[in-house]
Formats: C-alpha cells, structure tokens, sequence
C-alpha cells in the first residue's frame, strides 16, 4: 500500500500547481514518505524540494485514494501557507510552477486525481487534526514481524496486557508532538 502526501499551498484564493516533467501534466506538490518520516513532516520537505517554499500546514484536506492495478495508492492532502521562500522548480522534475484559481485549474491538463483535491482545497473542505507520537519500541534488533512480538508475548509470564503495557506502554493525551492543529466548527 504506497502512502504518499500532497500539499495544497494556498494565497490570496489561489493554488499553487507545479508542472511534472515526466508528463508535463499539471499538479499539487507531493511524493511518497520516507522511512522514519511522519506525514506531516514529508509534505513540508516535498513542498521545499518542489516549490522552493517553506510552508505551514493549516488543515488536513482529506485522504484520496486510487487503484494503480492490483494495488492502492493513498494520499493525505493538507492545506498550507507559504511563509518564506522563493519559487524554485525542482530541478529534472518541475518544469513550470504558479498560482491558479479553480476555474482555471481546472482547464490544465491535471495529473490523475488531482481536480478533486484542488477542488477540496479550493472550497475550505477538511479539518482534523495531525499527531506523531514517539511511542517506546524496546525490541529494536530482536522482534521484526507481528508473530516475533506474539512469540515473545506468549513465552512471557505476564498477562497480555501486562505485557504490553511494561514493554510498550501506553500514551496520554497531549503527549505527542501536534504537527497539524485541528481546525474547529464556528459552533464550538
């Protein structure tokens, strides 16, 4: 299941669309994440190599998905503010870059599902909130699969939730770092 995030980077109601190179179709800024990586924080680099910009993230979009095959493709879109920066292309991958209105958007030969988040985008849709928790992993060498964890789980005298809890504890809230604040209703 690739997962991959893509970064609306929206002023003065406009978005910002970059021009692929290998298609030169038209798009919102993103790629995959990398290892170790948090979501959040993948959108923030792509949107760097891509644009040029340093941007913060104000809202998730949503969550888009689409068949490539037997597989899926999953993309989490977030809204975001340029705050410093010039535009640069990336080099061998952007060829053109600007800001454009939906209605002129969607004239651009757009890449894949891509009209439906500039849309999202465009129309205020999403909300949410983004956390990345750095939760304890003690078994770093020892446990690589889902049934190493049960193994050693099974040979242990504690209970199950003993065991989990000793080895890999549980979280309370507002202990994690909140990389995108939620966003709240006028009504509440």
């Amino acid at each position: 299941m690739p997962l991959g995030t893509s970064v609306a980077i929206l002023k003065d109601n406009k978005i910002l669309l970059t021009k692929r190179e290998d298609f030169e179709v038209w798009c919102v800024p993103g790629g995959g994440v990398d290892q170790g990586e948090s979501i959040p924080q993948a959108a923030i680099r792509e949107a760097k190599e891509e644009t040029g910009l340093t941007i913060r993230l104000t809202h998730m979009v949503g969550l888009y998905g689409r068949s490539k095959g037997n597989q899926a493709i999953h993309n989490i879109l977030f809204a975001a503010e340029p705050i410093s920066g010039d535009l640069k292309p990336q080099v061998d991958e952007v060829i053109d870059m600007g800001y454009f209105t939906l209605k002129e958007a969607l004239t651009l030969n757009l890449f894949a599902d891509h009209a439906q988040r500039i849309a999202d985008a465009l129309n205020g849709i999403g909300g949410g909130s983004a956390w990345w928790h750095d939760a304890p992993w003690p078994f770093e060498e020892t446990i690589q699969t889902r049934k190493d964890l049960y193994d050693l789980r099974d040979q242990s005298p504690l209970s199950r939730p003993e065991f989990y809890l000793k080895n890999l504890g549980q979280m309370k809230p507002d202990e994690g770092h909140l990389e995108v604040p939620p966003t709240k209703k006028d009504d509440q």
